[in-house]
C-alpha cells in the first residue's frame, strides 16, 4: 500500500486487526470477520507498525518469550523459535543487553521478529525498514521474500518506492481512504505511463538530421546523438526501426529499454487524482 501521509494506510492497517472498527463495509483476515471474530484475527496477524511497543528495561529474549507466553506457545518450540529469529536478524549476541539500549535498526529488526514469533499466516507490515541502514534493511527485505509463500499475506505500508518495487506482486495507490490505482508494477506502468520506450543511441551526433521512424513508433524525445520512442509492440516495432534507421544511413550503436519507475507510476496517479478532483 503506497499513499502519502495522512491516505489512511494506517487506519486500514488498524482496521484489520481488529483494533479500529470500520464505519462500514467488512473485512476478512485469514477467513475471519475483524468485529466478530477478533480474537482470531489477531491471533493470526503478525504486526509491525512504526511505535514498535518495545519494552525498553527488558531484555531481548525475556521479550520475546514474554510474547511467546502471550502467544501460548510451548517452551522447547518456544526457545527454538526465540533463537531462530535472533540469528537470522542478526541479534543472537544481543540477546541479553536492555532493549533501551538498542539502536534504531536494530529494535526494528527485533519488532519485526515479534511479529513472525506466532508464525503467522498474515503479516502487515508499516514501514518495515525505516530508520535502518543499508546492511540491515537488506536483511530484513530478504527476509519478506523468503516469507512470502502461498500460504501467507504480506501487507506492505511503505514510502520507500523501490522497496515496494522489489517486493510486491501487487500495488494499492491510496489517496484520501480510497484506492486510486491498484494492480502489478508492470500493468501500473502500461496503463499510467503508456507502452514501454526505447532509446536509441548513434554513433555520432545528427547535426540537424531529421531521422524518421515506422508508424507504430511514436518519437518522444530527442538529443544530439540520441532518440526515444514508446510502442505497445516491441517485438516486432524495434526490428523495424533499426533497419528504418540503418537504411537512412545513420550510425546505429545501440538500443535498449528506458527504464521507469514505481515512483513514476506514484506520481503520475497522485497527479492525475489532483486533477480529477480539481
Amino acid at each position: 500500500m503506497l499513499g502519502p501521509n495522512g491516505a489512511g494506510k494506517t487506519t486500514t492497517v488498524r482496521m484489520l486487526t481488529s483494533v479500529l472498527r470500520p464505519t462500514r463495509g467488512e473485512a476478512r483476515v485469514a477467513g475471519f470477520d475483524v468485529l466478530r471474530e477478533a480474537d482470531k484475527v489477531r491471533a493470526s496477524v503478525g504486526l509491525l507498525t512504526e511505535q514498535h511497543g518495545l519494552y525498553g528495561r527488558m531484555r531481548a529474549a525475556d521479550y520475546l518469550d514474554f510474547f511467546g507466553q502471550v502467544y501460548r506457545i510451548p517452551l522447547e518450540r518456544r526457545e527454538r523459535k526465540i533463537n531462530q529469529l535472533l540469528e537470522d536478524f542478526g541479534l543472537l549476541s544481543e540477546r541479553h543487553r536492555r532493549i533501551g539500549e538498542y539502536s534504531k535498526g536494530m529494535s526494528q529488526k527485533l519488532a519485526l521478529a515479534r511479529a513472525l514469533l506466532h508464525d503467522p499466516p498474515v503479516l502487515l507490515l508499516d514501514e518495515p525498514t525505516s530508520a535502518m541502514d543499508p546492511e540491515s534493511a537488506r536483511l530484513v527485505r530478504n527476509s519478506i521474500k523468503d516469507l512470502r509463500s502461498e500460504s501467507r499475506a504480506i501487507v506492505i505500508c511503505t514510502h520507500n518506492l523501490a522497496e515496494a518495487e522489489e517486493l510486491a506482486d501487487q500495488i494499492a495507490i491510496i489517496r484520501q481512504g480510497k484506492i486510486i490505482a491498484e494492480g502489478s508494477p508492470a500493468s501500473l506502468k502500461a496503463r499510467l505511463l503508456g507502452p514501454p520506450e526505447y532509446e536509441v543511441r548513434f554513433g555520432a551526433s545528427l547535426n540537424g538530421i531529421e531521422p524518421s521512424l515506422p508508424g507504430s513508433a511514436r518519437q518522444t524525445l530527442r538529443g544530439a546523438d540520441w532518440l526515444r520512442y514508446q510502442t505497445a509492440h516491441p517485438e516486432l516495432v524495434n526490428t523495424a526501426v533499426l533497419r528504418t534507421l540503418l537504411e537512412q544511413g545513420l550510425p546505429v550503436v545501440g538500443l535498449h529499454e528506458v527504464p521507469r519507475s514505481l515512483e513514476q507510476v506514484y506520481l503520475q496517479a497522485i497527479s492525475a487524482q489532483t486533477i480529477k478532483e480539481d
